[in-house]
């Protein structure tokens, strides 16, 4: 089988998974970079690894131009990331097999479709292609219900996927001995500093617990423009002693940290199309307490189980799951270990470019096919309010509310 993989730049989000594909398909596989890093993602320590042979960067010759357009034809299988739709027209037109590999479409919200020149992008990238051989990797829980509004672009066609960091190399038993070295109980958030992150809802239920029965401190990882902002919250709140900044860490050191850290938060609003973190905290052996409008959220966190979910945008919703965690750390622990347990099983990059190659196969002889559960099994439709928490009260006007309160709007919170 050939298999060529087109996107914007080549990343430490996508190494592991090409180097899978890579490992099995050999010189089958080539990864077809379309446009330099961004400046911004190349100070974060994004694009920093060694290029591998099977990387083809199309914007550099006329000859890797032309290299690119001719795989995009004469592949068996094509997956299309953030890339150039030029590269799969001849493709459509010949119906031959391709993955839209796509985080959802309409996460600002569904008056997108309603502008008319995206109305237009997207009746010519996805609706007028219904019926072609085409399906999604969905790299996000939403995304399946957002193209099921763009007129059923891929209805029944669209699979579980994600994104795959590099798997942790740790056993549980080693995360286990590191994180028993501490002192107190360590939380930890990683991320930009931007509104849409909502740093700011941790800081919040943080203070809410600060006459809990444990001891417990939390760590801010990276920068950005709220940075200040969140600082001054911090010490309005009476925690600086309890509230470290570390500042930005490479990739490798952030999961380091991870590594160490007992519990990790991730507070996106619904502008997280997927949230590597989750799945990096999850696979670290941490107990995750997960935004439920994130994308990786639905397809790897089940609530109680391999983490906790909190209601988006909720500071009572996200004080009560941390409550949870640091009132008993021994069922913390169980429900970290049951997810390290699923990403070193399923949520892996072997794993999922394994399934690819396995559903390719299947397609190319015209037959369906869907695994039971993780990559590549079917992406039901889930909307973003799909998570009611039994933390969630209703107010007296017969309002959903955060017990009563007007919840803060910083940053889109919903």
């Amino acid at each position: 089988m050939t298999l060529t993989f087109y996107s914007n730049y080549f990343n430490h989000h996508q190494k592991a998974l090409c180097d899978e594909l890579y490992a099995r398909l050999g010189e089958g596989f080539h990864f077809i970079e379309t446009e330099p890093i961004e400046d911004f993602r190349a100070k974060m320590g994004w694009g920093k690894e060694e290029v591998p042979s099977y990387v083809v960067r199309s914007y550099e010759s006329e000859d890797n131009e032309h290299l690119a357009t001719s795989l995009a034809l004469e592949s068996d299988v094509v997956v299309i990331g953030t890339a150039p739709e030029r590269f799969i027209r001849g493709r459509l037109d010949a119906d031959k097999l391709i993955f839209r590999y796509s985080e959802r479409p309409l996460k600002e919200g569904r008056w997108k479709i309603f502008v008319p020149y995206l109305t237009k992008k997207f009746y010519v990238n996805h609706i007028k292609n219904r019926n072609k051989s085409i399906y999604c990797l969905c790299a996000g829980a939403f995304a399946s219900s957002d193209y099921e509004f763009l007129l059923g672009s891929y209805r029944n066609k669209c699979y579980k996927f994600g994104y795959f960091p590099f798997p942790e190399e740790k056993s549980w038993e080693e995360l286990y001995a590191l994180k028993g070295q501490n002192n107190r109980i360590k939380i930890l958030w990683c991320g930009r500093f931007l509104k849409l992150k909502r740093a700011d809802l941790l800081i919040r239920a943080v203070s809410r617990l600060v006459d809990i029965n444990q001891k417990f401190d939390l760590r801010l990882v990276g920068e950005g423009e709220e940075e200040q902002h969140l600082r001054e919250l911090v010490s309005k709140s009476g925690l600086d002693d309890r509230v470290s900044f570390m500042g930005y860490l490479s990739p490798t050191d952030t999961r380091e940290e991870m590594a160490k850290a007992d519990i990790y938060v991730c507070t996106s609003n619904k502008l997280e199309g997927w949230g590597s973190v989750i799945y990096e905290g999850l696979a670290a052996g941490c107990t995750v307490i997960a935004t439920s409008q994130a994308g990786a959220t639905p397809f790897l966190v089940k609530d109680g189980v391999t983490g906790y979910v909190y209601r988006s945008g909720s500071v009572d919703s996200l004080t009560e799951k941390l409550r949870l965690c640091l009132e008993d750390m021994d069922k913390s622990r169980r429900i970290a270990h049951n997810a390290c347990t699923q990403m070193k099983e399923s949520w892996n990059p072997s794993v999922a470019a394994e399934r690819l190659l396995e559903v390719s196969e299947h397609l190319l002889r015209g037959e369906e096919y869907f695994y039971d559960d993780g990559p590549m099994s079917r992406a039901d439709l889930i909307y973003e309010n799909w998570y009611d928490g039994q933390d969630e009260v209703r107010t007296s006007d017969g309002r959903h509310g955060d017990n009563g309160q007007t919840q803060d709007k910083a940053g889109g919170g919903t």
